[in-house]
């Protein structure tokens, strides 16, 4: 599970199994339709699973945060280190 910061310092959650390949894809417009307008984007958070499907629990749970809270969690300093 992965946030990413889009250019227009949009918040972007998404789940992979290989973060660099999916962030490369999004940089080069070719994620989801949300950041394709909206490059670059740069890695703020990252989080791993044991399974898919708790990926995609904690990405819907993220993304239910507030605004406020995705910045708590994310930090102010560049890309998270999966812990919180």
């Amino acid at each position: 599970m992965y946030v990413i910061e889009c250019a227009d310092g949009t918040l972007y959650t998404g789940y992979t199994t290989d973060v660099e390949r999916r962030v490369a894809e999004h940089d080069a417009g070719e994620g989801a339709k949300y950041t394709r307008g909206r490059t670059p984007v740069t890695l703020r958070h990252v989080e791993s699973f044991a399974s898919q499907s708790a990926a995609m629990s904690r990405e819907h749970a993220i993304k239910s945060l507030s605004r406020a809270e995705k910045e708590r969690l994310i930090g102010g300093d560049g890309e998270g280190d999966g812990e919180s």
